[in-house]
C-alpha cells in the first residue's frame, strides 16, 4: 500500500514513522527546505512536546474537540508519548506543571528523533502539493515537481498560524476539494490586545502567581499563573490560554488579581499592618511591597492617588480603593492578535467529518486528517503537540491494508 502524507511537521513525521514500521510505503511531502520547521520555534526553541498527565487531565485542557479526542488520547496517552520518545533515544525532563522538554533544551532534538523514526519513508522537501484528486480507488497528487499515484492520503498540513513555517491553510483547501466542511480558522493562543495606554510603559514586565479574570459573553473564566505585558497587549501562558476562550467574542471584560492567594479581608489586614510600619513614608513605598516597581506608578495613576502622598494620610476609602484594584485591576479589551501570530490555529476540518478512532474522513475512503488541520485546539503546556502525536498514532494504529 502506497500512502502520501502532506506535511512534514509533528503529526506528519510521527505518522510516517509509525506507518513505515508497519511495512507500508510512505511518501512525505513538505513545501519547506527542512522538516519540522514549526517544531523548532515551539517553547521558545525548547519544544514543550507533551504534558505528563492523565488522559483525563489532557482532555480538560482541550478547548475545542475534547469529546472527539477521547479515543485518540486513550490509544496513545501522555505516558505512552513520553515512553515513545525516551525509547527512541530522546532524553526528557519534566518541569513545572508537568511540562516535558528535551533534556538538551533543543527543539531540534525532537525533530531529529521523528526524522530518524521516519527514515524508511520517501522524504520530499521543497515540493509543494498543489492539488489532490481521487480517481477510482486511487489519489492523484500533483506537486510543483511531478504527479504521483497513491492508495491513501493523509492531510497533516497544519493550520494557519506562523505562515513562515509553511502553515498557510493548505489542508483546508484540500479538505474543501473533497467536500469536507471546514470551520473557519481563528486565532488561538495569541496575545490579547489592550487599549490602555499604560501597556507601553509596562512592555516586557513579567508577572508571576497572578490570576487573569475574564467575563466572556457572560461566562466567567479565571486562569492562574504567569503573564507578561507587551507594548500593546498581554501575553504569556495565562493570557495566551485566555485568548482561546475569547475566540471571536466581542463582549469581553478583563482584569488582573495581583494577590490571588489572599481574599479581600486578608489583603486589607496586610495593608493595614504595612501602613502602620511605613506610615511616614510615601505611598509608592507601600506598593513596593505588593507590586513590581515598574507597576507601582501605573497602578497609582489608575487609582488616581499621588505617589508622594504620605502613607499616614491615607483615608479608609483610599485604602479600600487600593485593595479593590489589587484584586480587580481592569484592562480594556481591544481584540486578539491576528491568526498569523497564534501558536496554534482554532477551527479546521469539522470533527463531524472525521472518524475519531481512525482519523479517516467519513465520506472519502482513504483520506485521513490529523494534527492541527483538525478543529481541535488546547491550552498551553504541551497539549497541542500531544494532539498531533495522538491523532497520528490513531491513524497508524487503525489503518487498513
Amino acid at each position: 500500500m502506497n500512502i502520501a502524507i502532506i506535511g512534514g511537521g509533528a503529526s506528519g513525521l510521527m505518522a510516517g514513522g509509525l506507518l513505515a514500521k508497519k511495512g507500508l510505503k510512505v511518501t512525505i511531502f513538505d513545501k519547506n527546505e527542512k522538516f519540522g520547521k514549526k517544531i523548532y520555534i515551539t517553547g521558545k526553541g525548547r519544544c514543550n512536546l507533551l504534558n505528563l498527565c492523565s488522559a483525563e487531565y489532557y482532555l480538560s485542557n482541550v478547548v475545542n474537540g475534547a469529546k472527539f479526542m477521547q479515543s485518540a488520547i486513550h490509544q496513545f496517552s501522555p505516558q505512552d508519548c513520553f515512553n515513545f520518545f525516551e525509547k527512541s533515544g530522546l532524553k526528557l525532563k519534566v518541569e513545572r506543571g508537568n511540562r516535558v522538554f528535551p533534556a538538551s533544551d533543543k527543539a531540534s532534538d525532537v525533530t531529529k528523533v521523528l526524522l530518524h523514526n521516519a527514515r524508511e519513508c520517501d522524504l520530499h522537501l521543497n515540493e509543494n502539493v498543489e492539488n489532490i484528486v481521487k480517481k477510482d480507488d486511487k489519489f492523484v497528487v500533483k506537486t510543483t515537481k511531478s504527479e504521483y499515484l497513491f492508495d491513501k492520503v493523509v492531510l497533516a498540513c497544519g493550520g494557519k498560524s506562523y505562515p513562515a513555517t509553511g502553515s498557510t491553510g493548505d489542508g483546508y483547501k484540500f479538505a474543501h476539494s473533497f467536500s469536507l466542511n471546514v470551520i473557519p480558522p481563528y486565532s488561538a493562543l495569541v496575545p490579547i490586545k489592550i487599549k490602555d495606554d499604560f501597556c507601553e510603559n509596562l512592555n516586557g514586565l513579567s508577572l508571576k502567581n497572578v490570576a487573569l479574570k475574564a467575563q466572556i459573553d457572560g461566562k466567567q473564566i479565571n486562569l492562574f499563573g504567569e503573564m507578561l505585558f507587551t507594548y500593546d497587549a498581554i501575553s504569556g501562558p495565562i493570557a495566551l490560554s485566555m485568548s482561546s476562550f475569547i475566540k471571536r467574542s466581542k463582549n469581553v471584560t478583563l482584569s488582573i488579581d495581583f494577590k490571588s492567594a489572599l481574599n479581600h479581608q486578608k489583603l486589607e489586614n496586610r495593608l493595614i499592618r504595612d501602613i502602620e510600619e511605613k506610615k511616614n513614608k510615601n505611598l509608592s513605598a507601600l506598593l513596593l511591597g505588593l507590586l513590581p516597581k515598574r507597576l507601582c506608578d501605573v497602578f497609582l495613576d489608575v487609582v488616581d492617588l499621588p505617589k508622594e502622598l504620605k502613607i499616614h494620610s491615607l483615608t479608609k476609602g483610599q485604602r479600600k480603593k487600593i485593595v479593590e484594584n489589587l484584586k480587580d485591576f481592569k484592562l480594556t479589551f481591544d481584540k486578539l492578535y491576528p491568526i498569523e501570530a497564534g501558536i496554534v490555529t482554532g477551527g479546521g476540518v469539522d470533527l463531524k467529518e472525521i472518524n475519531p478512532k481512525t482519523m479517516q474522513a467519513k465520506k472519502v475512503n482513504g483520506l485521513y486528517v490529523i494534527g492541527e488541520c483538525l478543529d481541535v485546539d488546547c491550552l498551553t503546556g504541551g497539549f497541542n503537540l500531544q494532539t498531533a502525536f495522538s491523532t497520528a498514532y490513531a491513524l497508524a494504529n487503525n489503518i487498513e491494508n
